[in-house]
């Protein structure tokens, strides 16, 4: 009827640019859907942790630059009550860099 109509278009707009019968075949197109759904909300976790991966990595290059490592840094920070996060530490190692050496300077 109506209701399941209704729902097998949305299922099919959903798999839209999908390709051959992925977006063709109500079947094939839900398999896909509801595995790139899944994927979806994998992916909005996973994003957070390769994010603060990256952070990481960029003071740790440039805490060594400056003669430290990133984890001597971070303690550093935490002593002396800078709370500035992962990512805005990293904002200021791209786009600031005299800032952070000045900041990490005071650190040592």
């Amino acid at each position: 009827g109506n209701v399941a109509r209704k729902r097998r278009k949305k299922i099919l707009a959903f798999a839209s640019g999908y390709k051959g019968a992925h977006s063709v075949l109500f079947r094939v197109a839900n398999q896909q859907v509801m595995k790139a759904l899944r994927y979806s909300y994998i992916g909005r976790k996973q994003k957070k942790r390769i994010f603060r991966r990256l952070w990481i990595s960029r003071i740790n290059a440039a805490a060594r630059l400056n003669g430290t490592s990133y984890s001597k840094l971070i303690h550093q920070f935490k002593i002396a009550k800078i709370d500035l996060n992962r990512k805005m530490l990293s904002q200021l190692v791209v786009l600031d860099a005299p800032t952070f050496k000045v900041l990490s300077a005071r650190q040592k």
